[in-house]
């Protein structure tokens, strides 16, 4: 099978985020497209892909499938041991529910607070219509999670949970307050490390889209703190070949004290962001 998903800004398209956490949550290999936000408008960008005119737009051997909950399932139907859905028929329907909700709903809280994993806020007072919609997502998470067992909406990772992905790192990234169980929930998913790599990519790609800032007072990033690391100009690295692609070196990274390579600048960018997110560039700082 044949998989080219096109996305947007790592840290400002939510959608796409959702989308893309449905191949790299799954194990299931798709070749990545990215549409510049600060380029021509998504619709012209996606013009030779009709009907599409958003991102998350996944193309599959060929077929055009341009929503993402769509996408989850025609990849749980292409990839049914997967796990996209849960097994069990009761899990299943609340997964979808949850989804579809998520897929339908929430429009103050996604309005007054679009996502921006490149900040986080400490003076942010919600709306009423936002707290509203905050109420609700704790009170289906809240049953899905005590339905469930945890540690995911549905016992295990599904379709379900990269929905609210975007959803978790607004309530992080706008200091929202929430339940001790849903504030779980929300720590989880900044600590996943999928959900690291794809925050670690916004700042190695992709311009800071001032039309997404917010003038409240900022503070730290509340997920994990990365290993502190930086790019450097010379050096000799420990490595010969990049650890994503194998190619040979010619970017490089200090940390530690230790110097590495990557091959490209997007490849070493991505791990000074966040170095522990990466497993394959782990391997050589911890073998």
């Amino acid at each position: 099978m044949s998989y080219e998903l096109f996305v947007g800004d790592y840290s400002y398209s939510s959608w796409s985020l959702r989308g893309w956490l449905l191949f790299r949550r799954f194990g299931i290999e798709a070749t990545i497209r990215h549409v510049d936000f600060m380029a021509q408008g998504v619709a012209e960008q996606m013009a030779t892909h009709a009907p599409a005119k958003t991102v998350p737009t996944l193309i599959a051997d060929g077929t055009v499938i341009w929503d993402s909950l769509a996408m989850a399932e025609e990849l749980a139907t292409r990839h049914p041991k997967a796990g996209i859905w849960p097994v069990d028929p009761a899990l299943r329907a609340m997964a979808r529910s949850l989804a579809a909700e998520m897929h339908s709903g929430f429009g103050a809280l996604r309005s007054e607070c679009p996502m921006n994993l490149r900040a986080a806020y400490s003076d942010f007072q919600p709306s009423a219509e936002t707290i509203a919609d905050i109420a609700r997502i704790e009170t289906i998470w809240t049953f899905a999670l005590e339905k469930s067992g945890g540690p995911w909406l549905c016992n295990a990772y599904s379709a379900a949970d990269a929905a609210f992905a975007p959803v978790a790192a607004r309530i992080a990234g706008y200091g929202i307050k929430v339940s001790p169980l849903a504030q779980a929930y929300v720590d989880r998913h900044l600590a996943d490390p999928a959900f690291r790599r794809w925050r670690a990519m916004g700042f190695a790609k992709g311009a800071e889209l001032p039309w997404y800032a917010r003038d409240y007072t900022q503070k730290p990033w509340p997920g994990p703190v990365p290993l502190p690391a930086q790019p450097v100009e010379g050096g000799t690295p420990e490595n010969d070949s990049c650890p994503y692609s194998g190619d040979p070196v010619t970017h490089l990274m200090q940390i530690q004290g230790r110097t590495f390579g990557f091959c490209n600048a997007f490849c070493r960018d991505k791990t000074v962001a966040d170095p522990e997110a990466w497993p394959a560039f782990m391997a050589l700082l911890t073998p």
